[in-house]
């Protein structure tokens, strides 16, 4: 498939703008370093010229006569001494240079207004870490806080951003709600509407809590630069993952760290589930998804069980072999993905027995995107037919090895009609938009180890990738590129990430029809066989 060039958001008048203002400011801070001695021997110049005349002013009438005389003497032996002059000038820019220094007192501890809101956060912890059988207690009413907490940072409105906390060892940090209610406690009185990290040290017997910056929202749809079988999922907090990846932010490049899922036969997570509130974004991820799986020459399938037409923009694409709405065309697609997954395996199997590569057709990664499948599963079991997602183990349970993978979005409040087999097999998991703790926990195996955001954006939740850690996640933007209510930068750069619409139709072969080519040999194993 062609490279295409990386969408351009903003006009090339205001990049040129936004470049000029760039150079003018290195310039500006290149000329401020170089001229800072002038600058500094000026400014003492001037704190000397208005001493001397604040000194003349207050100088009695009478006085001054006698003052200029002895200024006039003075002038005229420097003047007739040898190098007079020039010990005179030395003079007078050592003492500029002196008083015109930066003289702004270093901060050596914290504020008045700090040291009260360390002292209550001291106060509020004393019933969680202490004990009436300790002797010598590390928090107690009426402490010092200066044992406790061994450092901390605060904003410019005097909050705190960070805070080192030591505890006592027979606090039991084991257990998750004994660290649930510290975490709690240290959100609210730090002050709500920021996210915080809680890193515990259980072996130190130390807390590290630290308010994190919001994650990008305006990285919108792009090439990225990944390998073969890696999925950018979106991107995450820079000490989460050991990786960053070059994209723009509009017009201007960054580095950001990416949630990099990785499929094929060697994955561990074959297969991806995605939960969260309608609004939340997991339409926009699945899009997401497609275009990454089309970039890489993959097969698409889509079954869009809400029926919203989000997905409109797929049809007819190359690479794109279906676009389902309805409980009978996605009860036909499942089945021939079914049995598409068992011909891929078998054909593989007999190549493998003879000592042959598998076929490249096998090889060739099939991806099946659902969305809101439940819906569908309720329409066909009010119409009395079989329910599609039965036709979902073979390519969750087998899909691995066959190059297919599976990626279910489904709401909250169906979670209940996922079947067992997607629970099981779908070791990837996100959640996106605004859930509570324990749902969040309830999806992913663990709680995020954030507070909860103030305020979501589309997109913005956790990701967790098989047994690993739990990531701060942002989906990057992806809308429908056929809604008009959406920025039409965003769309812009989803309509140059479509691949071309395919000449003719593609038509998917019937479960019936696939049964018999699908015990045939590949012709090159037939060759070799006895």
């Amino acid at each position: 498939m062609a490279r295409r060039p990386l969408p351009r958001i903003l006009s090339s008048g205001t990049m040129s703008l936004a470049r000029g203002r760039d150079l003018a400011r290195t310039a500006a801070d290149s000329a401020t370093d170089v001229l800072h001695p002038l600058l500094v021997i000026g400014r003492g110049l001037r704190i000397l010229a208005a001493t001397g005349r604040r000194r003349w002013s207050q100088t009695p009438k009478d006085k001054r006569g006698p003052a200029l005389f002895l200024a006039a003497a003075c002038v005229l032996v420097v003047a007739l001494v040898p190098y007079g002059p020039l010990l005179a000038l030395i003079t007078l820019m050592a003492a500029a240079a002196w008083y015109g220094r930066d003289r702004t007192p270093a901060k050596t501890g914290p504020s008045e207004a700090e040291t009260e809101r360390l002292g209550s956060l001291y106060e509020a912890l004393v019933p969680y870490f202490s004990i009436p059988e300790d002797p010598s207690p590390l928090f107690a009413h009426g402490g010092d806080w200066d044992k406790a907490f061994s450092g901390y940072e605060f904003d410019e409105a005097g909050r705190v951003t960070r805070l080192h906390i030591r505890y006592p060892a027979y606090f039991t940090d084991g257990e998750a709600t004994s660290r649930a209610r510290i975490e709690a406690l240290l959100h609210a009185k730090s002050g709500r509407g920021r996210e915080y990290l809680f890193d515990w040290d259980e072996e130190g017997n130390q807390l590290d809590l630290r308010v994190l910056a919001a994650l990008p929202t305006g990285i919108a749809a792009q090439p990225f630069v990944t390998s073969p079988g890696e999925t950018v999922l979106g991107f995450t907090d820079a000490g989460g993952v050991q990786r960053t990846l070059p994209v723009l932010e509009g017009d201007e490049p960054r580095d950001v760290p990416p949630v990099i899922w990785r499929t094929g036969p060697r994955s561990t997570e074959p297969h991806l589930l995605a939960v969260g509130q309608p609004g939340s974004g997991t339409s926009t991820l699945l899009r997401s998804v497609a275009l990454q799986a089309l970039r890489q020459g993959g097969d698409v399938l889509v079954v869009d069980g809400g029926g919203s037409g989000e997905y409109a923009c797929l049809s007819g694409r190359a690479g794109v072999l279906a676009v389902e709405c309805g409980p009978t065309g996605a009860q036909a697609t499942l089945e021939w993905a079914a049995q598409e997954t068992e011909r891929r395996l078998i054909a593989t199997h007999r190549a493998r027995e003879v000592g042959r590569p598998a076929p490249e057709d096998t090889r060739r990664p099939l991806w099946i995107l659902l969305d809101q499948p439940s819906v569908l599963a309720h329409l066909a079991v009010a119409e009395g037919g079989p329910d599609p997602l039965a036709q979902l183990q073979v390519p969750l349970r087998h899909g691995r090895p066959a190059h297919v993978t599976v990626v279910v979005a489904e709401q909250f409040g169906h979670l209940e009609l996922l079947h067992d087999a997607v629970w099981q097999h779908t070791r990837a998991r996100v959640v996106l938009g605004p859930a509570a703790v324990q749902q969040v926990a309830d999806v992913l195996g663990l709680p995020p180890h954030t507070t909860p955001a103030a305020q979501v954006p589309p997109g913005r939740g956790y990701a967790r990738l098989g047994t690993g850690p739990v990531h701060r996640l942002q989906v990057p933007a992806t809308p429908d590129p056929y809604d008009e209510a959406t920025h039409p930068a965003y769309r812009q750069a989803v309509l140059e990430l479509l691949p071309e619409r395919r000449s003719g139709p593609v038509r998917l072969l019937s479960a019936k029809s696939l049964r018999a080519p699908a015990l045939e040999p590949h012709p090159e194993v037939a060759a070799e066989a006895p």
